[in-house]
């Protein structure tokens, strides 16, 4: 039988799909090499250190709620945030129960670090949290100096102004710490939120009448987790919350933060609704 000899096309076919099974070959290694990497580039953590006023909340105190519960769900599905906050902390105990270092065992390079403490630091009939000034400041900035070590970003923020208006309709300020956080902010160069002013507008702006809607205050008979009612003028309901988290949004696009490149893409149906 004869030789048959393939044609210069048939030859050039083989050779290009040889050369193009290679490629895909080579393709498919290189990505599973790459994919830790890209999986650490388009990844974050977000944590969050504070107290009562920020943190998750258990069923049996609903629906008291932190602004740092609402304000989680404005980031991406690739962000993880972790709500270290606890009720009654200062930056004190928040150190010595081993909550900071929770964090710092956990942080990478790249991640956020929310810091707002002061409601329990600065009451010194509550001994078993107070914090003196000089110790304040220091724990301000070793949080602070902490992250950075990491390669991470902190962002300090002043607390959340307390419900407490005076005879003339005006909010009274509540915070003797917040000086404090604001020399740290300055002496640091830190990213800062001064919470406590933009709380204040906005409570000031709704007044005495609305503003407590934002409040733990209920009446007695309504809620199963409190029978007798309640008057609380400093932590959130749900409403408060989501306001106060809003707040913070606000101020990071107003300083168009690089934070803000971790939210969570607009669904598109979203878009055709208007205020």
């Amino acid at each position: 039988m004869p030789l048959v000899y393939a044609t210069l096309p048939q030859r050039f076919s083989v050779l290009m799909r040889m050369l193009l099974i290679s490629h895909l070959l080579f393709s498919a290694t290189t990505l599973a090499n790459e994919e830790p990497t890209m999986q650490q580039n388009n990844s974050m953590q977000l944590f969050m250190a504070g107290d009562s006023t920020m943190a998750i909340k258990d069923p049996k105190d609903y629906p008291e709620t932190g602004w740092g519960v609402p304000f989680a769900t404005f980031f991406a599905d690739n962000v993880t945030v972790v709500n270290g906050a606890k009720n009654g902390r200062s930056t004190r105990t928040f150190i010595e129960e081993g909550l900071w270092q929770q964090i710092m065992e956990q942080l990478q390079p790249g991640d956020y670090v929310l810091i707002q403490f002061g409601h329990n630091d600065e009451v010194e009939k509550k001994t078993d949290r107070y914090t003196t000034p000089e110790q304040y400041t220091a724990n301000l900035t070793r949080f602070i100096n902490d992250v950075r070590s990491k390669d991470a970003h902190p962002i300090l923020l002043t607390p959340i102004i307390r419900r407490y208006f005076n005879d003339q309709g005006q909010l009274q300020a509540t915070h003797p710490y917040s000086t404090l956080v604001h020399n740290v902010a300055k002496q640091t160069k830190v990213d800062f939120i001064d919470l406590e002013k933009l709380t204040h507008d906005h409570f000031q702006a709704l007044g005495d009448e609305d503003s407590v809607l934002r409040f733990m205050h209920i009446q007695p008979d309504l809620h199963p987790n409190y029978p007798y009612g309640v008057k609380d003028n400093t932590h959130l309901n749900r409403l408060g919350a989501r306001e106060v988290a809003q707040l913070v949004l606000t101020d990071l696009k107003q300083h168009q933060h690089p934070l803000l490149q971790w939210l969570r893409k607009v669904d598109p149906k979203h878009l055709k609704l208007k205020y």
